[in-house]
Formats: C-alpha cells, sequence, structure tokens
C-alpha cells in the first residue's frame, strides 16, 4: 500500500471535538444545538467516506504529530481495518443523534447539552482509536474514550447510575492498565509498536515467554470492552444510561474499540503467523466459544429487555474475537464483518427498547404481550433484527456467520467451535422469538411467562430499560424516582406524555390501543432511526459488497501474509 500525508484523519478526529465547546453554548437553545450535532455528524461521516475509494485502491491516509521520543510517535493513518470502524461509528452517529433528539425530548430528560456533548467527544475518540497508527496512539485514545463516556453512563445521576460508572471506570481504566503495560513490552521486545500487516518481525525473534505474556496483557486489556468474560459484568450494568447511550456506544463504540483493539493486535502487531507460533491463537478462540455460549444462557434468565440485550451484545461480540482467533481467512472475515454487521442489527434492538420505553413505560419482556398492536412498525424492525442476531439468511448476521462456521470447519479441530456457534445460534433463536411472537400472537390476558426463570435472576428486580430499578431514588435533582410512583416534587419524565399517567409498564386497563401501521405509534425522530438501522442489516445481508463492509473486510484479509483462504 502507498502511503500519502493528508489532514484527513485529523480533520476526522476534531470535527465533533470542535463542536463540544459549540455544543455547550447552545445550552438555552436546543434547536440549534441538535442542528449543530447533526450537521458535524453529517460532516464526520463525509471526511471518512471520502477516503474509501483511495484505502480501497491501495492507499493509507497519514498524518503525523512527530515524535515524542525515540521510537515513540503519536500519529494517525486511515487502513483498511481503520476505515471498517471509523466509517461505522461515524455513519451510525448520524442515525443515533436523530433518535437521541427524539428520545430525550420525549421522556424530557435533564442535561441533554451535556449529553450531546459527551456524544460529540465519544466519537472523536472512537474515530482516533479506528485512526491510530501504532499501539501508543491507541492507547491514547482508547482511554479517552473511556473518560469521555463516562458522563454518558452516570446520565440519569442515580445511585445506580453512579455505581454502574464507578464499575465501568474501574474495569476499563483497569484494562487501560493491561493495554499500557503490553504495549511498553512490545516497544522492549520489538523495538516499535508500529501497526505493520502481517505483524512486527522483533516478536517473531523474541522470547516466547515474554511475547505471551505481552499478548496476554494486551488482549485482557482490549478484552474488557470486549466484554470478554470474566471482564463482562459492567456492561450489562452500564444499561443504566439512556437508550441511545447503550444502542451506540455499548453496541458499536465503546465495545467495538475493544474487539478493534484485539483484531490490531492479531493482525497488525503479532500477525496470524508469529500467534500460531505462540499458539496464543487457540486459548483466544476457547475463551471466546466459552463467552458465547455463557451468555447466551444468561439471556434466557433475563425478563428485563435492555439486559436481555445486554448478554446478547456479550455473546455477539465474541463471535468476532472467536473469528480473530481462529486465524483463518474465511474466519477472519467472518469476525470482522460481523463488527458492521452486530452494529446494525443490535443498534436496531436497543433503539426499539428505547420507543417502547419512552412510549408505554414497558421495560420487562413479560409486560409485552400483545405490544405488536400498540408499536407494529417498532416490533416488525425487531423482529428483522433478531432474525439477524440468529443467523437468519437475508439479514447481515447471516453473512457474517456463514464465513465464520466455514472458516472453523475448515480447521483441524475446528468442529468444536462450528458447534459452538450453531448452538449459539439456536439460543438466540430461544432468547428473541418468545419476544416476537408475543408481541403478534399474545394478549395481555393469555400469554405464559418469560423469561424461562422468575425471579430476581430472571432481571424483574434489577435495572429498568431507562436504567433505573424499583426504588425510590433520593436525588433530589432527577425528574422521577425511576421506578414506579413520581416524585410529587419532581416532572414525571415518564409519564407526561401519555393520557393514562398512573400506568407505569405494561398495557393499560383494556389493552393496547391499536396505532396502524402508519407510525401512530411514535415520533419520526425515533421511527426514522429504528427502520434506518433495519434497512441497513438488510442491506448488509443481501448486497454486502454493495454495501461496502465487505469490500473493505476482504481488502483487510488479502493484506495479511500467509493467511490461509
Amino acid at each position: 500500500m502507498t502511503d500519502i500525508s493528508s489532514l484527513r484523519p485529523l480533520l476526522a478526529i476534531l470535527v465533533s471535538a470542535v463542536a463540544i465547546p459549540v455544543i455547550l453554548s447552545l445550552k438555552r437553545r436546543p434547536n440549534v444545538r441538535e442542528g449543530v450535532t447533526i450537521t458535524v455528524a453529517v460532516a464526520k461521516f463525509a471526511i471518512v467516506a471520502s477516503m474509501v475509494p483511495g484505502v480501497l485502491s491501495g492507499t493509507r491516509y497519514v498524518f503525523s504529530f512527530g515524535q515524542l521520543a525515540t521510537g515513540i510517535e503519536l500519529a494517525f493513518r486511515v487502513d483498511p481495518l481503520g476505515l471498517l470502524f471509523g466509517l461505522l461509528a461515524s455513519l451510525l452517529w448520524i442515525v443515533t443523534s436523530f433518535y437521541s433528539i427524539g428520545y430525550m425530548r420525549g421522556l424530557d430528560e435533564h442535561a441533554q447539552t451535556r449529553y450531546f456533548a459527551s456524544f460529540a467527544a465519544s466519537l472523536a475518540s472512537a474515530v482516533g482509536v479506528a485512526f491510530a497508527s501504532n499501539l501508543l496512539t491507541l492507547f491514547v485514545c482508547y482511554e479517552l474514550l473511556t473518560v469521555s463516556t463516562y458522563p454518558l453512563v452516570t446520565h440519569d445521576e442515580t445511585d445506580e447510575a453512579r455505581a454502574a460508572g464507578r464499575k465501568y471506570l474501574a474495569y476499563t481504566f483497569g484494562g487501560g492498565v493491561a493495554v499500557l503495560g503490553g504495549t511498553v513490552l512490545v516497544f522492549v521486545l520489538a523495538g516499535t509498536t508500529a501497526f505493520t500487516p502481517g505483524g512486527l518481525e522483533g516478536l517473531a525473534t523474541a522470547d516466547p515467554t515474554l511475547a505471551r505474556a505481552a499478548f496476554a496483557l494486551l488482549a485482557a486489556g482490549f478484552g474488557v470492552k470486549a466484554a470478554l468474560m470474566p471482564m463482562h459484568s459492567w456492561l450489562p450494568d452500564a444499561m443504566v444510561a439512556p437508550t441511545p447511550v447503550s444502542g451506540l456506544l455499548h453496541a458499536v463504540a465503546v465495545v467495538k474499540s475493544g474487539v478493534f483493539g484485539i483484531a490490531r493486535v492479531v493482525l497488525d502487531v503479532y500477525g496470524t503467523g508469529t500467534m500460531e507460533q505462540l499458539g496464543v491463537g487457540l486459548p483466544l478462540a476457547a475463551i471466546a466459544a466459552f463467552t458465547l455460549l455463557t451468555a447466551s444462557i444468561i439471556a434466557l434468565r433475563q425478563d428485563n429487555l435492555k439486559r436481555r440485550l445486554a448478554y446478547s451484545t456479550i455473546s455477539q461480540l465474541s463471535y468476532i474475537v472467536l473469528g480473530l482467533g481462529l486465524l483463518h481467512g474465511q474466519a477472519l472475515t467472518g469476525g470482522l464483518l460481523h463488527i458492521p454487521a452486530h452494529a446494525f442489527m443490535k443498534l436496531t434492538l436497543f433503539f426499539c427498547a428505547g420507543a417502547i420505553h419512552v412510549e408505554t413505560h414497558t421495560d420487562d419482556i413479560s409486560d409485552m404481550a400483545g405490544i405488536g398492536k400498540r408499536m407494529p412498525l417498532t416490533m416488525a424492525a425487531f423482529a428483522v433484527a433478531a432474525a439477524g442476531m440468529a443467523g437468519i439468511p437475508l439479514v447481515a448476521g447471516f453473512v457474517s456467520k456463514w464465513y465464520l462456521v466455514i472458516g472453523a470447519l475448515s480447521l483441524d479441530g475446528g468442529l468444536v467451535f462450528a458447534a459452538a456457534l450453531l448452538v449459539s445460534g439456536v439460543l438466540n433463536i430461544a432468547y428473541f422469538w418468545p419476544i416476537v411472537y408475543q408481541a403478534y400472537f399474545e394478549s395481555p390476558d393469555g400469554h405464559d411467562e418469560k423469561p424461562l426463570l422468575e425471579g430476581p435472576l430472571g432481571g424483574r428486580d434489577e435495572v429498568r430499560a431507562d436504567g433505573g430499578d424499583g426504588h425510590e431514588s433520593d436525588d433530589a435533582d432527577d425528574h422521577s424516582d425511576e421506578g414506579g410512583v413520581p416524585k410529587p416534587e419532581h416532572v414525571d419524565h415518564l409519564s407526561k406524555h401519555h393520557e393514562n399517567h398512573e400506568h407505569h409498564g405494561g398495557p393499560p386497563a383494556g389493552g393496547w390501543d391499536d396505532r396502524g401501521w402508519r407510525g401512530g405509534e411514535s415520533t419520526w425522530f425515533m421511527l426514522g432511526p429504528i427502520l434506518t438501522a433495519a434497512t441497513l442489516s438488510l442491506l448488509l445481508g443481501t448486497v454486502p459488497y454493495t454495501a461496502v463492509f465487505l469490500r473493505i473486510v476482504d481488502t483487510i484479509v488479502s493484506n495479511l501474509p500467509g493467511v490461509m483462504a
């Protein structure tokens, strides 16, 4: 590939960073504030998209601040792998910005200006992660992403939100320390931390024990945000955040930064040849297989919709890591393609959960019987995304999982990993199909209980879809008590938009009303992004090359020396 010096990598990062003070200054002008957010999101995507033709034709765009010390450079480079993540994050920020307007205003949320400013900071950090040209630059942006997303995780300012925020920081900063330790060790062993397709030559000849130790530190550090077990428990607790945050940051930017970091380590730090030589690919794949099966089983026990989606995310992220650990061309293709596939599908599912909460206050799956009558378009989009998560053809998840299974079957001993993928697909059907079935084919007074198990283990007494729980909050600044009867001294931001102010979850007296299929179920600020994300899932599942992401993935894999096709 040919490197050319360009300002575009830096501009793609700075455009949203520069917007932060502008957004903060527009606190009293919300329409202008949201207009700035959308304009900046579109500009960011346009800058990233402008580099797609060049990267696909063999060009890498590079911007460097120069060396900080011998062998330590602060630089950004847009190569195919970075483009995959950067294009995805910038595209879905546009969709999420529109959704955020409908969600935040629909609930009359507090601190909306801080929310949009934090979103801009998070996207600047995420694209910095994508375009980092070496481990040190990646580490800096990786930590900035943690800092910028913390205000979003704790947005509700309840005790639960603050506890989740502390846990989030403890896990992710702990992972950051491991990444830094691994980066230093790689530099000592190889003399550089620059990303090189096929891996750093110095690691192939270094002391195997130290090389394995460096890999373990890097994999564990990035594995925290990738939610690999047993480092996963921060993610379900982070569902305390508003749904747009759960959607973009916990289905796209934050968790994908973790799997992206693992991808950089596997492909551009160690390389598949050194990975095989050191014997570290199989343990990584085994941990991923264990995680994807265990998280799917736990998801069956969650009655709270967002918690079920959270455990589904933990499972689906491990599909990506499994593909990377198998070190086979088709498995790598499937794993990398699952980055955008999972993002489109899971964003759709989280958006649907948020719309259900805003419009009906309903958070628990067991309260959703017949809700398809009240929210037909929303549940139809949910059904499409759920089908894709299970690997049903014509949706994005089928294409990526097809490559993963074929890649696993092509390897000696890969049958166990292919079986794990297929069993996980069955479990996906088990925990998604009951939601869709009861939404359209059951009534509130005639349905069986879901999930399979009731009580606290099922999540009914855990976190609500909007982030609260079933207990009153003592925070005098909250708009509501997050879980039941509103405080008389505060505005009830959950029920003020509904005729029945006593209704707080499940069908109202008399059952769900019929809103029809013309969009009367919600505002189009929410329905539009839901249908857009679902459409993207279908496009990637039916015309993956036209949707460009598979072309980018093929370019990544074809540039890897020694990878078995």
